[in-house]
Parts: C-alpha cells; sequence; structure tokens
C-alpha cells in the first residue's frame, strides 16, 4: 500500500553527452604522449638536420626514419588498445619468453655499438629487445601476482611472490648485464624495486633488496665486473674535471648546451652547440640537450612536465582499477618511465652518471618507440576496463507518476 501517493514506474530516457558518443580514453594521458612524440620528432631532425656525417648528405634521413618509427608504433598502441584483457593475461608469458629469446639471440649474433653487444641487425633496422625486456618483465610479474592473488585464499604478497617476481626479472637482467648494458640493468632494476613495493610487499624485503643493491655494485666494481669506460664514466659523474677531453666529455659539452639556451633558447634548428655537433649521441641518449638548447628553460620545463603528466596518469590508472593485473602493470610502467626519464634528463645535467638510456617518447629509436607505446597501449586498455561505457543506447531510469 502506498497511500495517498500514486504508484511510480520506471520509464528510460536516453543518455545524452560524450559517454554516449566515444569511448572513455584518457585524453591527458593521450595528449601527453602525443605532444612528446612530435617535440621529439622536431628535436631528432633539428639533431640530426646539419650532421652530414650521420645522415650521408641527406637531412631529413633521420626524420622519414622517425615517422616510420612512429607509425609502427602507433599500430602497436591501436593493437594493445583493441586487445581483450583475457588475451593480453594469455599472452604475457609468451611476450615474457620472446624477450629472454631475443636478449639470447643478442649474445649469439648481435652487434656491439659503444661497447654494449646490445642489438640484433635486420636488415635496414636494428632492433634492442633489452626495450621489450622492460615492459615483458612487468607484465610477467604483474601476471604472476594477479594469479596468486586470485586464485589463493590469502591476498597478501608474502615470500613466495617476491621469490617469483625476482626470477621472473632475474633471467632479463642477468642476459643484461652480460652484454653488458648498465643503463637498461638500472632501469629495469628501479622498475622492478618499484613494482615490488606497489605489490604490498613486506618492508623487510624492500630493505633488504636496498641493501643488496648498495653491496652487489660496490662488490661490481671491486671485482672488475663493469668495463673500463663503465668505471671512467662513475668517476667523470664524480668529479667533471678529471677528464674533460675523455669520460667527462659528453657531461661537459651536455652541460654547455643546455646553458647557452637561457630562458627562451636559441631558437629550433639554430643551437649552436647542436649545429656544430659537439655533443656526442643527441639525436638519442643526449636528445634533452637539444631542447636545452634550443627551447631554453621553458622548453625544456615543458618536455619535464609532460613526462610527469604520463608517470601520473599512470599511478592514477594503477589506483582507480580493482585488477590486480592491471594495477600492478600499470604501477611497474609508472616506476619504468619515471626513472628513465629521470635518469636521461639527470646525466644530461650532471647530476647522473652517463648510462646510455634513451628519453621516453622524445630520443630516436625504432625499439625504444615501439615499447614505450606498447606499455601506453596497455595502460589505455587498463583505463578502459576501469572505465566501462555505457552503450549508445542505453536508457537511464525516471520515475513518473503511475496513471
Amino acid at each position: 500500500m502506498l497511500g495517498d501517493r500514486p504508484a511510480a514506474r520506471l520509464t528510460r530516457t536516453p543518455v545524452r553527452g560524450p559517454l554516449a558518443r566515444a569511448p572513455r580514453l584518457d585524453w591527458l594521458l593521450l595528449g601527453a604522449v602525443v605532444t612528446l612524440v612530435v617535440l621529439g620528432t622536431l628535436l631528432v631532425w633539428s639533431a640530426t638536420v646539419a650532421r652530414d656525417d650521420l645522415t650521408g648528405g641527406d637531412p631529413q634521413a633521420y626524420l622519414r626514419r622517425q615517422l616510420v618509427n612512429i607509425a609502427i608504433g602507433a599500430v602497436l598502441f591501436v593493437l594493445v588498445l583493441a586487445t581483450d584483457h583475457r588475451w593480453i593475461r594469455i599472452l604475457a608469458p609468451l611476450v615474457y619468453l620472446a624477450s629472454v629469446i631475443g636478449l639470447v639471440l643478442v649474445l649469439v649474433m648481435g652487434s656491439t655499438i659503444n661497447g654494449s653487444r646490445s642489438w640484433i641487425d635486420l636488415g635496414p633496422i636494428s632492433v634492442q629487445p633489452s626495450e621489450f625486456a622492460k615492459l615483458a618483465v612487468v607484465i610477467g610479474m604483474a601476471l604472476l601476482v594477479a594469479e596468486r592473488a586470485e586464485g589463493s585464499w590469502r591476498r597478501g604478497v608474502g615470500t613466495v611472490e617476491v621469490v617469483g617476481m625476482l626470477v621472473i626479472a632475474g633471467v632479463p637482467a642477468a642476459l643484461i648485464l652480460l652484454q653488458p648494458d648498465l643503463g637498461t640493468m638500472l632501469v629495469l632494476a628501479a622498475t622492478v624495486f618499484g613494482v615490488i613495493a606497489l605489490s604490498g610487499a613486506p618492508r623487510r624485503w624492500l630493505v633488504g633488496l636496498t641493501l643488496t643493491g648498495v653491496v652487489g655494485a660496490a662488490g661490481a666494481v671491486a671485482a672488475g665486473v663493469l668495463a673500463e669506460y663503465q668505471v671512467d664514466r662513475f668517476l667523470a659523474f664524480t668529479d667533471p674535471g678529471l677528464d674533460p677531453r675523455g669520460a667527462g666529455y659528453n657531461t661537459e659539452q651536455a652541460r654547455i648546451a643546455v646553458g647557452n639556451g637561457g630562458l627562451f633558447g636559441q631558437g629550433l634548428f639554430d643551437g649552436s652547440q647542436t649545429r656544430a655537433g659537439f655533443v656526442p649521441e643527441q639525436h638519442t641518449d643526449f636528445v634533452f640537450t637539444v631542447a636545452g638548447e634550443e627551447l631554453g628553460l621553458l622548453g625544456a620545463g615543458l618536455l619535464i612536465a609532460l613526462l610527469g603528466v604520463v608517470v601520473w596518469r599512470a599511478l592514477v590508472i594503477a589506483a582507480e582499477t580493482d585488477d590486480v593485473f592491471g594495477r600492478i602493470a600499470a604501477g611497474g610502467i609508472a616506476c619504468w618511465f619515471g626513472f628513465q626519464a629521470f635518469q636521461n634528463v639527470g646525466m644530461c645535467l650532471g647530476i647522473m652518471p652517463v648510462t646510455g638510456v634513451p628519453l621516453p617518447f622524445v630520443s630516436y629509436g625504432g625499439s625504444s618507440m615501439f615499447a614505450n607505446l606498447l606499455a601506453v597501449g596497455l595502460l589505455m586498455n587498463i583505463h578502459l576496463r576501469t572505465h566501462t561505457v555505457a552503450p549508445s543506447r542505453y536508457t537511464a531510469p525516471r520515475r513518473t507518476p503511475a496513471r
């Protein structure tokens, strides 16, 4: 009995607005990535347009190659974005296995560049498997934690899970050390530590891993595991004036280039250090110096802010999803991008040792671009599953008096 009040019935009215028309993409993340890619392409072009020793007399050579890299990366991004979440989890072990096989092939038939045997030549292109290994380790660790959490009554992360994650990361890490690629190893170590921390592992494991890393690094230096040029780079980092024409040359020239830019920069394509080719590897590892010299403090600051937006959105996606796999994977990608960007910018400014890692979405290189855009595609996939969109013909309930 409802008394004198009229009975109510449910009718439906169409849902209007953006939700009825388009998927809920993370437009901040997508906008930041697209802007970084566009800026990076311009910086790579500027760093190579006057370098006949690199381009062979074709000023547009690296521009065309980078555009091809971006096009392929965009296709990979869309494929991951459109892939069903269940398939991503099924394919995760295969991705991990493929990355390990690639790292083994590098040691067997790889090419040595700048003292590191990290590339496989495939005709006109070169592939760097260690770039894909970062993503493979993240999704491998995320899958392990998710399977254990969903298949067991105990929801916490304990010794078994932490040891499993360390084994998953340890195989690629050992192969990367044999190249040797110290820069990628540092990024991978920071990423693994971040994933273990985000998974909810006990603090004793985090403290133990930190102490093990410090002792292991000191032991590696004392035992002569590092190559001579790697040790020289660390010595030059601690004392920049020690060898300004040798190990400290890169850092010295990078500082000069960034300092030349001032507040507003010398103008795109007009950087004096850049056009003269004084900074080595300026289109790859030291591309940030092009931004500092030609776009100034404001342009370089914008680049850092955009990278910060990417890391922030990855952390937001990790915090919003209820899926264990998605949370760990998104958090791991945030750690990867965050530390690698810090390492790259830091070595250009002299606050980190020179280790040779690309700036995400900005540096020239196919493998780095492909891995970065694959990771963004995974982030967007997780975001879309978290924010399910109502169908376009969905109608919302509305109460109307019964007649």
